[in-house]
């Protein structure tokens, strides 16, 4: 018996104005000063979030959940090009009921998260689980 991978399909439109929409949902206005760049970082935490709590759940907790990331682009010493060579990501996340077992939790976030699993580079993640 052969065993077919999930598949999981997104697709999104940005306007001329920067207003980005999904088919069939909501508009989304990036505030003003936001770029890709910030997109991209945004993306990864919300995508640490949501693979963190999608695990707990399975595992019988209730996940309460903030983070942050900051990214440094500069230069490749590879081939010259500008691109993220560090991403640093800070996960905060209350479990209930508490749980012994929050690292395999995290590892599993970490490689679930296929925003994270989509980059060059690793990003350097902090998880603080209370």
């Amino acid at each position: 018996m052969v065993t077919r991978a999930k598949v999981f399909e997104y697709a999104v439109d940005v306007d001329g104005a920067g207003r980005m929409t999904i088919p069939g949902g909501g508009q989304l206005v990036p505030p003003e000063g936001w770029s890709a760049d910030h997109l991209l970082l945004a993306a990864l935490v919300r995508c640490s979030i949501d693979s963190f709590t999608y695990h707990a759940r399975r595992a019988g907790h209730d996940v309460l959940a903030s983070g942050e990331a900051q990214g440094t682009i500069t230069k490749s010493d590879e081939d010259g090009r500008y691109r993220f060579l560090e991403i640093d990501v800070r996960v905060d996340a209350q479990l209930t009921p508490r749980s012994s077992a929050a690292a395999d939790l995290i590892a599993k976030a970490e490689r679930d998260c296929f925003v994270g699993a989509s980059l060059t580079i690793r990003p350097e993640y902090e998880w603080h689980v209370s």
